[in-house]
């Protein structure tokens, strides 16, 4: 009978490579999404009744830097009462505009001029622009600095009017 013997420093390499290898609880639980719409009208509607502008944010599925302003930045903006949505480049789905024609959000996106995801942009009254849309993830160290001076430009925007 063969019975193996193994030193300490074996022995803990062992149990480091198994608890490597149990998924975190980050992977075990959902993942954090934004709410879509099928009307950018009354996502709007309902952003202005509140005095705020509607966050839109253009993401693409897998995309690694979408799931970093998804759930870091926007994610945490939607549960303190802001109005976020997404919409999804090459998503077939339908979606009424804000003037209420109908296309699918990839169109939307390709009507927007979005080239690049994620993409965040901020709506006033009649789907106005209202801030600078944000292009990318930028740097991460300064990502939330953008998003909260381009918010504080939509706030007021959406005051103004």
């Amino acid at each position: 009978m063969y019975t193996a013997r193994f030193s300490r420093r074996q022995a803990l390499q062992g149990l480091v490579w198994c608890v490597a290898a149990v998924p975190t609880l980050d992977a075990m639980t959902a993942p954090i999404t934004l709410p879509s719409t099928e009307s950018l009208a009354a996502s709007l509607d309902a952003a202005m009744r509140a005095k705020q502008p509607l966050v839109v944010m253009v993401s693409l599925q897998g995309c690694p830097f979408c799931k970093v302003v998804r759930e870091n930045y926007l994610h945490p903006l939607l549960a303190s009462g802001l109005y976020v949505v997404q919409v999804d480049m090459r998503d077939n789905r339908g979606l009424l505009d804000f003037d209420g024609t109908a296309l699918t959000q990839d169109a939307w996106v390709r009507k927007q001029g979005v080239k690049l995801a994620p993409t965040v942009l901020f709506f006033g009254a009649q789907g106005r622009e209202v801030a600078t849309r944000l292009k990318g993830a930028y740097l991460p160290d300064f990502y939330g600095a953008y998003l909260d001076e381009q918010l504080a430009v939509a706030r007021r925007g959406v005051a103004g009017t």
